[in-house]
This record gives C-alpha cells, sequence and structure tokens, in this order.
C-alpha cells in the first residue's frame, strides 16, 4: 500500500514524486517508457530555471529522477493494463502486478500524432524542434520552416518571428484550423494546400521536400524545421471512463490539480495548459503533489514546503 502511485515519470510526474516524498508519503512512479517523452527528447535546453548552459532533456529527466529517488520515491518501469480509481482505495494493474494507493497523480502528457513525417524522427534535435519557445533562440539569424494547421503552430510561428531571418509556413489544409484567417508575421511566406514529403539532411536539416497545391515537388531550403500538426491527444485513455474529462479528453481540474473524483489528481499535458513547457509542468506536478498532502492527512489548507 502506498500513499501515492504517480503514473508518468516526466518533469510532472517526477516534479511531483520529489514533493511527495520529502513530505513523507510513500511514493511510487510507475513509467512505461522513461525515456521517449517530449522533455527526454529534447536535444538542447537553455531556459529552464536554475540551470545555467545548455543542457539535454535527457539529462535535466535523469536530475529530476535522482532527486526524487534521493527523497525516498520509487520508480519501476512496466505497463499499465487498468486503473480502478472509483473507490477510496486506487488500484493500479500492471504487467509486473497489482498496486494500490490512498491517491494517484496522472502525469501521464500528451500522445503524439500516429505517423511521423519521414526525416522527423531521425532529425530531431538535429534541427527538427517541437518547442519554438525552448529553440527559437538556436536558430537566430537562420532561415526556418513551421509545419502545421493550429492556433498552436500560429502561436509557435509568432515566437519564431523574433528570431528567424525568415519563416517558411506550411499548411497541409486550406486554411488554419479554429483561426478566421493568417495574421501578418514578419519575414513569413505562407504556402497552403502543401504537403511535406520528406524533413531532408545527413547530420542536420537541411530542407523539406514538399508538394504543392500544383502537384509540383521540390525541396525548401531551411536551417530548422518546427513541427506541429494536429494530433497530440492527452494520455487519458486509461481513465476515460472514470474520471471527467472535456470533449478532447483533458482531465477536468482545479486550481489545486484536482479532479472531481476524490483521491485522483493529474499534472502536466493531461490538463488544458495555454503553454507546454517543462517548467509549467513540473510546476502542476508541485502543487498537485501538495494537494494529495492535504488530501491524505485531512487537512483543511495545503502545507507548502519551506525547507
Amino acid at each position: 500500500m502506498y500513499d501515492v502511485i504517480i503514473i508518468g515519470g516526466g518533469p510532472a510526474g517526477s516534479s511531483a514524486a520529489i514533493y511527495t516524498a520529502r513530505g513523507n508519503l510513500k511514493t511510487l512512479v510507475i513509467d512505461k517508457a522513461p525515456f521517449t517523452g517530449a522533455l527526454a527528447l529534447t536535444h538542447k535546453i537553455a531556459n529552464y530555471p536554475g540551470i545555467e548552459g545548455e543542457w539535454s532533456g535527457k539529462e535535466l529527466l535523469e536530475t529530476f529522477r535522482r532527486q526524487a529517488s534521493a527523497f525516498g520515491a520509487e520508480y519501476i518501469q512496466t505497463t499499465i493494463t487498468a486503473v480502478d480509481v472509483e473507490d477510496e482505495i486506487k488500484t493500479v494493474f500492471t504487467a509486473d502486478g497489482v498496486f494500490e494507493a490512498k491517491a494517484v497523480i496522472f502525469a501521464t502528457g500528451s500522445k503524439g500524432r500516429n505517423r511521423m513525417i519521414p526525416g522527423e524522427e531521425r532529425l530531431l534535435g538535429k534541427g527538427v524542434s517541437i518547442c519554438a519557445t525552448c529553440d527559437g533562440a538556436f536558430f537566430t539569424g537562420r532561415p526556418v520552416i513551421v509545419i502545421g494547421d493550429s492556433e498552436e503552430a500560429l502561436e509557435e510561428a509568432a515566437a519564431l518571428s523574433k528570431f528567424a531571418s525568415r519563416i517558411t509556413f506550411l499548411v497541409p489544409r486550406a486554411e488554419l484550423q479554429g483561426v478566421d484567417h493568417a495574421p501578418e508575421l514578419p519575414g513569413t511566406e505562407w504556402m497552403f494546400r502543401t504537403r511535406p514529403l520528406e524533413i531532408v539532411g545527413e547530420r542536420s536539416v537541411e530542407g523539406v521536400k514538399i508538394r504543392t497545391a500544383g502537384g509540383e515537388e521540390r525541396i525548401l531550403e531551411a536551417d530548422g524545421v518546427f513541427v506541429f500538426l494536429s494530433g497530440s491527444k492527452p494520455g487519458t485513455e486509461l481513465i476515460k471512463e472514470q474520471v471527467p474529462l472535456d470533449d478532447e479528453g483533458f482531465m477536468i481540474l482545479d486550481s489545486l490539480m484536482q479532479s472531481p473524483i476524490p483521491g485522483v489528481f493529474g499534472a502536466g499535458e493531461v490538463r488544458r495548459t495555454p503553454v507546454k513547457q517543462a517548467v509549467v509542468a513540473a510546476a502542476d506536478g508541485a502543487i498537485a503533489a501538495m494537494a494529495v498532502d492535504k488530501y491524505i492527512h485531512k487537512r483543511t489548507q495545503v502545507l507548502p514546503q519551506y525547507k
């Protein structure tokens, strides 16, 4: 029996584990694939508070885990087959056994698209990025390509416009989804009904092979490619029949990351957040952890950890 089981070991889950374990709660973190999340695949991070210089996402994640483990959190790597969170005691069924806890935090992140663009995975971190806020500064004065079809892609392109010398915005559809019209962005060329066929380059990005609306195939040269295609969904499949979700599958949480089901909490990209950043996910995890402490000890208010 654990005090809390945290499902997901990314920045949200590991931050939660740091706080719950440090608060003397018996903590178990279950993670199916520790180094395949968005943070682990990030090649360079230079804007995480307190971390000087450039770190890889994997290095930062390993630091989170060591810190949580030092406070007593347990980590296991296994596949979860089912959960039962409606009763007072929460049960997690895995390929390696059944685990129980008084509370559970879902920090399962989001699931990417089913299909990647050829070359995208191979060149991720070598010119391919999924975060303009994280990596835009690395492309100061250089040409980049944005591939996207949503409001999120538009916001990321706006962030890139502060750095890149030129942006070519490829939209596979006839229009952006959820946006009335394409705004004016400095140095941006819009290409609608343009399909990306392949991200090309040997050791780093050299460009994107495209097919235009007229059927012409050619290569657009660029030093960086930022991919923001629709398809990323919150990883809430395990709980969709037990915990209230909104129409897109995000957990419905209050300001303390609590769901309407007692003892069930969420953190990170399982909730509808306006900004997808590791520091935001980590903050969510800290809040959820302190809310779990409040729940288990039946306190009337959250007690922050000062030392």
